[in-house]
């Protein structure tokens, strides 16, 4: 991996961690249990720190060190994690995540804008620090680390075997002889325990260091022995050595640990073990006489295990054995896991769909070829491997799926700044986060979901006061949930608020020359209203909204994932918007019709089945098993010549729980469809979503099946032709035939 790789590699780390750093914020008030969100919130600080530093960004280190001060404060339960300093601490995060940013734009030693809008930050953060000289971020790193390495002296002390303290942790290190060539200084490493603990003995090991003949310069022979005092854990010990746990073999044992566990240290190491147990004597971490003990213990009970044997010498519990091996268990199950897991870049996963998309082109082409050629093994063939294009198909696409528990999440911090914003008390509840759907579209469908969100607590949801005059709770709700439905997604965005208000958007519409006053509009076509470019009923204009932009842009950015967008309302009681959106933009399962020599393609999850045309001249509507199906003739949609079929055929279409019919001359079958996008030229095109290549080279359209359910329920794209639906005057007609 080269230098670029490496930081791009800590850019997307960073990333990751400030998200983690920022939910764990935002929980941290409520959680019953805040120990070990802290220690979370301070280890995403503390690795952003130390990565940082690997790459010389001082003006990273620079801030992230104060803030990591301040975390360790509240760690030492000498600070409270509330409600301002939460508040402080997410700023800090956005700043973190500027100065990254900065760092991805070419930054690297931080724009002067940048470090300016840091400094009331760290101003702020001293204020939770004890009284100390005020540290300006310009100030050279290497000054700080001067001062940290004098501070570090007095604590880099040799003892003897006396003074014995069990109450801390020994640390065990060999550092590799590449350690220096890969850029890391050993001393670096000791110097920074004495930042987050003291260290009350070293012991330094360098018998490992050759004749001066033959000394390599730039190895390291080094090893240490160290007893450290810390509140730290075993797993922020060892974090400090993160970046040489390659290059180097690190042993921990935490504080009292019993004699046993000193032996399996000293087998651990190669070379001579009563001259390790010597270091582990010298540097106090044990006694010559507990040294003596464990050598001879070990050396009668070879193939007894530890455990056991502390157990019968009642020198520790059972139930601490059986903690131990279980905590063991898990920490090997844990390696197993990450390392089933890898990064992949997403250009080569989009390369990937590309190729597979290629490939299910090819296979219906030479598909078609042996169907033609009448040879059975030849068929039998390509019927195999069409079976096998279509595994690797669904594995291809599975691969790009994601959880939009992501994207949720990232809505925690939006409802908490807004709230404080709008002076609202508001409560996020998220359900559905498990629900995966492609990549792009989770990426594409934040911005708009963003701002339904902010709008929901703008307009919807009421102040305290409001909502306590009408008998809710002074805290407002509102959820985020996705779920799948006929081969679709559903997101809705629902809060507990006042809801719209139906004749005011109605009027609003008239006077604007929307629709006409003599129209008669369901309750779902007039909230769609609120989806006209520069349409509002907001009474005042504020910060997040009123000013009669964005919603309409929503509508635009969802129907552009193919997807669609609907309100259901109740005044006084909420609001809920549902965004349909398909789950994945590349390949899909397709159904190919055909009207004259012109052949088309109906996604295969939306259609409900396929029946025989039959219907009475002049009506757009059949009765299916005493239910009114309206339907639309494709050849009189898109005005394709000829007469028609004998024999025409109704596909019965279904989306957002209405059904559909579609007339057309053939049914050609299922088809693995490959969407390309239309050009410009056809981006208002009506009823079509997009077109396939089949195995004949020709082109095929791809049908928008929830705009043809519009149109066949007699409504139309544009609010202003809204008119009452075919379906309802074909159950009329039904009612009195």
């Amino acid at each position: 991996m080269n230098l670029d790789d490496a930081l791009e590699t800590f850019i997307l780390e960073c990333r990751e961690l400030l998200e983690d750093m920022e939910t764990a914020l935002l929980s941290v008030e409520q959680a019953e249990e805040k120990d070990e969100l802290v220690n979370a919130i301070f280890r995403a600080a503390h690795t952003i720190k130390g990565s940082s530093g690997l790459f010389s960004l001082d003006h990273v280190v620079a801030f992230t060190h104060v803030v990591e001060s301040v975390l360790d404060r509240v760690r030492a339960g000498k600070l409270s994690i509330a409600d301002q300093l939460v508040v402080l601490l997410l700023d800090c995060c956005d700043h973190i995540r500027a100065l990254i940013d900065g760092v991805a734009e070419g930054e690297t030693s931080g724009s002067p804008e940048l470090l300016a809008v840091g400094e009331p930050l760290v101003v702020r953060l001293r204020g939770y620090l004890d009284a100390s000289p005020k540290t300006s971020l310009q100030n050279k790193p290497e000054m700080q680390t001067t001062v940290h390495a004098s501070a570090d002296a007095d604590n880099l002390r040799r003892i003897g075997g006396q003074g014995i303290n069990s109450d801390h942790w020994h640390i065990s290190v060999r550092f590799g002889p590449d350690v220096l060539r890969n850029g890391m200084d050993p001393l670096s490493f000791i110097r920074y325990l004495g930042t987050i603990g003291s260290i009350k003995g070293i012991a330094t090991l360098s018998e490992a260091i050759p004749a001066v003949e033959d000394m390599d310069p730039e190895s390291c022979y080094l090893g240490f022995e160290i007893a450290f005092q810390s509140k730290v854990d075993k797993a922020g010990i060892e974090r400090v050595f993160e970046f040489v746990r390659d290059d180097c073999r690190l042993l921990i044992l935490p504080p009292n640990s019993l004699i046993s566990e000193y032996v399996g240290l000293l087998q651990q190491h190669q070379g001579d073990a009563s001259r390790l147990g010597e270091m582990l004597v010298k540097c106090g971490t044990l006694t010559s006489q507990e040294l003596d003990i464990a050598l001879n213990a070990q050396t009668d009970t070879p193939t007894k295990p530890i455990g056991t044997i502390l157990v019968e010498q009642g020198s520790v519990q059972p139930e601490v054995v059986e903690a131990a091996l279980n905590k063991q268990k898990q920490i090997k199950e844990s390696g197993a896991a990450e390392s089933r897991s890898i990064r992949v870049d997403a250009d080569k996963l989009d390369q990937l769909i590309n190729l597979v998309g290629e490939l299910i082109i090819a296979g219906a082409s030479v598909n078609m070829i042996a169907h033609r050629a009448k040879v059975i093994e030849l068929t039998e063939s390509t019927s195999k491997l069409a079976t096998l294009v279509e595994e690797v198909r669904d594995s291809a696409l599975q691969l790009r799926m994601v959880r939009i528990g992501a994207t949720f999440n990232r809505f925690q911090r939006v409802v908490h700044d807004v709230s404080r914003e709008l002076g609202k008390d508001v409560q996020l509840v998220i359900e559905g986060e498990e629900t995966e759907l492609d990549k792009t579209v989770v990426e594409k469908i934040g911005d708009p979901l963003m701002h339904l969100v902010r709008n929901s607590m703008d307009h919807g949801i009421e102040p305290a006061e409001l909502r306590a005059t009408r008998g809710k709770p002074a805290q407002g709700t509102l959820k985020l949930n996705a779920y799948h439905d006929s081969g679709a997604i559903v997101i809705s965005v629902e809060d507990d608020g006042g809801g719209l208000k139906r004749d005011r958007i109605l009027a609003k519409a008239i006077e604007r020359g929307l629709v006409d006053a003599s129209h008669v509009l369901s309750d779902s076509e007039v909230y769609s209203l609120i989806f006209e470019p520069g349409f509002s009923t907001a009474e005042k204009v504020t910060n997040l909204s009123g000013r009669g932009v964005g919603l309409d842009v929503v509508k635009r950015n969802i129907t552009a994932l193919r997807g669609t967008v609907s309100i259901e309302s109740e005044e006084g009681v909420g609001t809920t918007v549902m965004v349909r959106l398909p789950l994945t933009l590349a390949i899909i399962d397709g159904f190919l019709v055909g009207v004259g020599k012109a052949v088309y393609a109906i996604p295969l999850d939306m259609i409900e089945e396929c029946i025989n045309y039959s219907a009475e001249p002049g009506h757009d509507y059949t009765n299916l098993r005493g239910e009114v199906l309206p339907f639309i003739r494709l050849r009189e949609l898109f005005a394709i010549p000829g007469k028609p079929a004998k024999g025409e055929n109704i596909v019965v279409l279904k989306y957002a729980g209405q059904k559909a019919g579609l007339v057309v001359d053939t049914l050609l079958g299922e088809f693995q469809t490959v969407i390309k996008p239309l050009g410009h030229m056809f981006a208002q095109s009506k009823c079509i979503s997009g077109s396939t290549i089949l195995g004949s080279g020709d082109v095929a359209l791809i049908l928008d099946v929830p705009q043809l359910v519009r149109q066949a329920m007699g409504r139309s794209d544009s609010p202003m032709d809204a008119r009452s639906g075919t379906a309802t005057k074909a159950q009329e007609l039904l009612s009195t035939a």
